[in-house]
């Protein structure tokens, strides 16, 4: 590729195609939402839009996406050096806010949530991924090699147990998830090296069964655990804690190659027989509704996007600027994974959103403000480093090694 070429590709730019491609599908989600709760006593020729009044969840996700685009445009505008600066701010507020909701939530099992004056309720550790973002990659980017001494190891594995630990105690386990993937994505395209990621996984894995050996040996009774033994053996927990991912896979499989179409009276999903298909198993319904072609079609709108981020991060030379968009490319690419697979009865369930496309105000601004951050880096990212040099060169052959030879 000429010089010429990258530079035009590096300009700094708003990114219309990613915006474009972000609201078509929030867009679609308002559609699923609505028919996964419209009401039962609704007719044959009711109109879409009186099955948008008479939803109370269609209505709340259609004043979610009219935010949307104010929430997209603030963070877009916000000054990028003072990202990177105040990047700690961002860090212990989202904290603050953690901490506030595990103390003062009354309620038993998951404490996630914290109520607001206007009798809507927000989900800190959804936000706190924005904010472990812009932290990681304020200190990854700090470095040629990351992680490398002692002292940037414990400072940045710090910065994830902390939050992490909160987020533990909550009874959060997929937002955990979400940030441990996100930062083993960071660390990976922040030339992190591959021995010591391997060092990492390793340890990870050990942990968690080792964690899950303790929990069979104690009887724990912990609903988390009974999640993965419903989803080793569903027939043995189909009624019970496996009866959500059988009704899901039962309801994706009904609507055949085409569906079953739109407000269906007597259909699974609007008889309610999988909880929840309105937010965490909003695939379910499409499946249904739409069918295998519906559910191909949102999988290629997720892919578009992600690779658009990746195209994105690919041209951004300002290391920090790469690594917020790859964060917030890391932290969807988790959502869509570990959603569908949950739905399908691929892996367990952990309560984790479809984005754009579940219900949920928390869920929705998390991901227009991780869109936010990306068009930020595009908008200000600079083209000043002169091509061919060392920074610039990039071998095509791995796709991480582009990211670790330009950066800075």
């Amino acid at each position: 590729m000429t010089g010429t070429e990258e530079n035009r590709r590096s300009r700094a730019h708003v990114d219309g195609v990613l915006i474009a491609l972000v609201f078509a599908m929030s867009l679609f989600g308002v559609v699923a939402v609505c028919v996964a709760t419209f009401s039962p006593n609704s007719t044959a020729d009711t109109s879409f839009l009186n099955h948008v009044f008479e939803s109370s969840y269609a209505m709340r996700q259609c004043l979610f996406l009219l935010i949307a685009p104010l929430v997209v445009g603030v963070i877009m505008a916000f000054p990028y050096d003072l990202l990177r600066r105040r990047a700690e701010w961002f860090y212990w507020i989202a904290f603050i806010l953690l901490t506030v909701t595990t103390v003062f939530n009354r309620a038993t099992g998951v404490k996630a949530w914290l109520d607001t004056l206007w009798g809507y309720t927000i989900q800190p550790s959804e936000f706190a991924k924005l904010s472990m973002i812009l932290i990681l990659a304020k200190n990854l980017s700090k470095q040629y090699r990351p992680l490398s001494d002692a002292r940037s190891f414990v400072r940045v594995f710090g910065m994830v147990l902390v939050p992490g630990a909160v987020i533990l105690l909550q009874g959060e386990t997929g937002s955990l998830l979400v940030i441990i993937f996100m930062f083993a994505v960071m660390m990976y395209f922040s030339n992190v090296s591959l021995k010591t990621l391997g060092i990492l996984a390793a340890i990870a894995i050990l942990g968690i069964l080792t964690l899950y050996g303790f929990m069979v040996a104690t009887g724990s009774t912990d609903y988390r655990l009974a999640r993965i033994a419903g989803w080793l053996n569903p027939e043995l927990y189909s009624s019970s804690d496996a009866y959500q991912q059988t009704m899901s896979k039962m309801t994706i499989g009904s609507g055949g190659m085409y569906g079953n179409g739109m407000f269906v009276q007597g259909a699974i999903s609007q008889l309610n027989y999988v909880p929840a298909d309105w937010t965490d198993f909003i695939y379910s319904t499409i499946g249904e509704t739409w069918g295998f072609v519906g559910c191909v079609a949102v999988l290629i709108m997720y892919i578009l996007i992600l690779l658009r981020m990746l195209y994105l991060a690919w041209y951004t030379r300002d290391k920090f600027g790469r690594l917020i968009i790859v964060g917030v490319m890391g932290m969807l690419l988790f959502h869509v994974l570990e959603n569908i697979a949950m739905t399908l009865g691929l892996m367990p369930i952990t309560g984790i959103p479809l984005p754009f496309l579940s219900y949920g105000g928390s869920n929705m601004m998390t991901n227009m403000g991780g869109i936010g951050l990306v068009l930020n880096v595009t908008r200000n990212r600079s083209i000043s480093i002169p091509v061919n040099t060392p920074q610039t060169m990039h071998n095509p052959y791995r796709i991480h090694k582009q990211f670790k030879t330009r950066a800075y």
